[in-house]
């Protein structure tokens, strides 16, 4: 089991008196950003002037700066840019400001893992990752609250960086709920393999595939769209509040057992052994190379399939049905 740490376990004067730099003010830079600053952590926020979360940041309170000037006035910071962009961020605005000592942070490790960043040996870098989305995590911790964190050192001069990314932990809420060590590499490979095998990939080509059984077989798409997609969410909801065997025990016993006795014949050897061949990509670094090369080229197979997709009847049945529910306004 993993090791937990709480409160008692991190010390906010590891970070006292520093500057934390946001690089990037979207959903997750919100919500660290006011978090850090109401546990009296000095924040400094760069965005793009003339966006929307430039604006935000700018009704927030925050005196928005340049990338290149927040890096320069800043002892730790935390770059909270998309995974694509991060590599050219910190090349063009951040390392040229670096100072000996300063601390490099990550919520995701992406970019350090497969060396798009490298860093220079005479700072920290460190990962703290809230398990839930900015929202979550400023609605944590307005509450007194707070959201698990994940930590990780890749690199540490100083001998303090597990110290300064407890503290920050601490500052976010995450140690109210409990943090978790990990590496770079574990947080990155998981979280990739998650996104492509279960929680992304693989359950909305399980969903598309249900619908489009019922839809050939005859069944009206509405009908299909209600038991394939929208009633999902009773489903994770219960599995996200009770665990599987405690989503089992809530839903019917006709559900319950059909569960039991048909899922592994949905998700079987070819289906795990594929997951095998997913994981294997992530870790040999061929996915990575695969997305930078996607992106240096402009796109062309993402925008496609892309268009693509949203052109499945799912799309047009599930928006008219949507359309309905006045409570998902």
């Amino acid at each position: 089991m993993a090791k937990m740490y709480y409160d008692k376990d991190a010390d906010m004067n590891t970070i006292s008196g520093k500057k934390v730099a946001i690089i990037g003010y979207g959903i997750q830079g919100r919500g660290q950003a006011l978090n850090l600053r109401d546990s009296g952590v000095t924040v400094l926020v760069s965005e793009l002037e003339g966006t929307v979360n430039y604006e935000q940041a700018v009704k927030d309170g925050f005196s928005v700066l340049s990338a290149e000037e927040a890096a320069k006035q800043a002892d730790i910071i935390q770059v909270l840019t998309q995974d694509h962009v991060q590599g050219a961020v910190y090349k063009n605005t951040i390392e040229n400001n670096l100072k000996e000592g300063d601390s490099l942070v990550f919520s995701h490790g992406f970019n350090i893992h497969f060396k798009q960043i490298v860093p220079p040996e005479n700072v920290d870098v460190f990962m703290v990752a809230p398990k839930g989305p900015g929202a979550l995590v400023r609605e944590m911790y307005e509450q007194g609250k707070g959201v698990p964190c994940l930590i990780a050192v890749f690199q540490d001069f100083s001998g303090k960086a597990k110290d300064k990314a407890l503290a920050y932990a601490k500052a976010l809420g995450g140690t109210r709920a409990g943090v978790i060590e990990t590496t770079f590499k574990e947080e990155t490979e998981t979280d990739l393999f998650g996104e492509q095998a279960v929680l992304c990939g693989g359950a909305s080509e399980l969903i598309k595939a249900g619908f489009d059984t019922l839809v050939d077989a005859g069944y009206q798409p509405e009908i299909a769209y209600f038991e394939c997609l929208h009633e999902l969410k009773l489903i994770t909801d219960l599995v996200y509040k009770y665990g599987i065997s405690g989503m089992r025990s809530r839903v019917s016993d006709t559900a319950e057992y059909g569960d039991i006795t048909r899922g592994k014949r949905i998700v079987g050897p070819q289906t795990r052994e594929e997951m095998k061949k997913i994981l294997g990509e992530i870790q040999s670094g061929s996915f990575a190379d695969e997305w930078i090369k996607e992106n240096k080229e402009g796109r062309p197979n993402y925008n496609k399939i892309t268009e693509e997709e949203k052109q499945h009847r799912i799309e047009k049945v599930g928006k008219e049905l949507r359309g309905m529910m006045p409570w998902m306004e």
